[in-house]
C-alpha cells in the first residue's frame, strides 16, 4: 500500500487515541447514557433553562463521541477500499482511497483541536470588537478588512453574525465595530484573536503608491450565561446615549438610541446601536460589559492576564499579535505561534483556521505547563 496511505492513517489513529484519553472514552459513554435518562425525564422541562442546559451538553458529548466513531470505522472502510484496489491493481480507486484517507485525517486533526475547547466558556458565542489605530483612512480600512474577515470565516463555519455596534470611518472603512457571533465553540475557536493586528500595503490611498503600515486591534469575549453572576455596581459606570449612524436616508436615526457604558475602575468601553430601542440597546450594553468583566475574570483564573490596557489603547509596534503583508511580498505571519501563509487574500477571505488551531493548540500547552 501507498506509504502516504499508511503515513495519514497512522496520524489519524494517533489523534484517535488522543481523543480518547482527552474525552476519558468509558466514562464519556457512562455519562452519555446518563445524561439520555435524564432528558427522557418529563419532568426536566419543569425548568426549562436546566433543561436546555442539560439538552446543550448531552448533544455536545454525543458530538464528540459520534465523531470518533465515525472517523474510526471510515478509515478501516478507506483502508480496505485501498487494499483491494492494491491487489486489483486500480489505481483510480487507490488514488479515490488516498483522497478519502488524506480527507479523514483533517477531519482527525480539526476533532483534536476541538476537544481542546473545555474551558468554562468555550462552549459559548462570542462577541468581537474591532477598533481602527491610528493612521485615519489607512486604519480605518484596514479594520474593515479584518470585520469582513471574520464574517467570512464565521459563515463558512456555520456560524451566523449579528452587528451590534458599528462607526464609519471618515472617508473609508471603520472606526470600530462590535459583532456578536452565535455557534458552537465560538468563543472557544476566536478567543486567541485578541490583540493587536498589522498589515503592510501600497496604500490605495497614496496617489504617490507608497508603502503603508496600518494597525488594528481585535477584542474577543464570551457571551455568558445568565446564571453566571457578575455583580456591577452601577454608581461606578458611565452612561451615554447618542445618536446611532447609519447609511443614510429611512436608517438614519433621528433619537438619541445608541448607548454605551463605561465602566470607570477597568475602563471597559461598550456600546451598542444595532436597535431603535434605546431600552434594547442599552440591555445589550449591559449584557456585554458582563461578558468583558466576566472575561477578565476568566484570565484571572488561567493566570494569563496580558496587559489589557495596552492591548486596547495601545495599537502599534510591539503589540501585534500578526502581521499581514502585501507588498513587497505576500505573507501573513503570527508572531506568538510562527506558523506562516503565502496566500494573505484566502486569509483575508477567511481562511484563518491554520492560525486559529496553532494558537489554540500554544494556549492549552501553556496551560498544561
Amino acid at each position: 500500500m501507498r506509504a502516504e496511505i499508511l503515513n495519514d492513517a497512522e496520524k489519524i489513529r494517533q489523534s484517535l487515541e488522543l481523543l480518547r484519553r482527552r474525552l476519558d472514552w468509558d466514562t464519556a459513554q457512562s455519562r452519555l447514557d446518563e445524561l439520555n435518562q435524564q432528558a427522557e425525564d418529563p419532568t426536566v422541562w419543569d425548568d426549562p433553562e436546566s433543561a436546555q442546559k442539560l439538552m446543550q451538553q448531552r448533544t455536545q458529548l454525543e458530538n464528540q463521541i459520534n465523531a470518533l466513531t465515525e472517523i474510526d470505522l471510515e478509515l478501516e472502510d478507506n483502508l480496505a477500499l485501498a487494499e483491494l484496489a492494491e491487489e486489483e491493481d486500480d489505481s483510480a480507486s487507490l488514488d479515490e482511497a488516498q483522497e478519502l484517507i488524506s480527507a479523514l485525517q483533517k477531519r482527525a486533526e480539526r476533532s483534536e483541536l476541538e476537544a481542546l475547547l473545555s474551558g468554562e466558556a468555550d462552549g459559548n458565542d462570542c462577541y468581537v470588537e474591532i477598533h481602527a489605530g491610528a493612521g485615519g483612512t489607512e486604519s480605518n480600512d484596514w479594520a474593515a478588512m479584518l470585520l469582513r474577515m471574520y464574517v467570512r470565516w464565521a459563515g463558512q463555519h456555520g456560524r451566523k453574525v449579528e452587528i451590534l455596534e458599528e462607526q464609519a470611518g471618515d472617508e473609508a472603512g471603520i472606526k470600530s465595530a462590535t459583532v456578536l457571533v452565535k455557534g458552537d465553540n465560538a468563543y472557544g475557536w476566536l478567543k486567541t484573536e485578541s490583540g493587536v493586528h498589522r498589515l503592510v500595503r501600497i496604500s490605495p490611498y497614496d496617489s504617490n503608491a507608497r508603502r503603508h503600515t496600518s494597525f488594528a486591534s481585535v477584542w474577543v469575549f464570551p457571551v455568558i450565561d445568565d446564571q453566571i453572576d457578575i455583580e456591577i455596581n452601577e454608581s461606578e459606570c458611565r452612561i451615554d446615549t447618542y445618536r446611532a449612524s447609519g447609511a443614510g436616508g429611512q436608517h438614519v436615526n433621528t433619537t438619541d438610541s445608541a448607548v454605551r457604558i463605561t465602566h470607570l475602575p477597568t475602563n471597559i468601553v461598550v456600546q451598542c446601536q444595532n436597535e431603535r430601542s434605546q431600552h434594547k440597546n442599552r440591555a445589550t450594553a449591559w449584557n456585554m460589559l458582563r461578558a468583558r468583566l466576566y472575561e477578565v475574570e476568566l484570565q484571572k483564573r488561567e493566570e494569563e492576564v496580558e496587559a489589557n490596557a495596552a492591548t486596547k489603547t495601545d495599537i502599534g509596534w510591539g503589540h501585534q499579535i500578526r502581521s499581514y503583508v502585501l507588498q513587497p511580498y505576500q505573507m501573513v505571519k503570527d508572531l506568538r505561534t510562527s506558523v506562516e501563509s503565502p496566500s494573505p487574500d484566502a486569509v483575508l477571505d477567511g481562511d484563518i483556521d491554520q492560525f486559529l488551531g496553532a494558537a489554540l493548540a500554544a494556549k492549552v500547552g501553556n496551560t498544561d505547563d
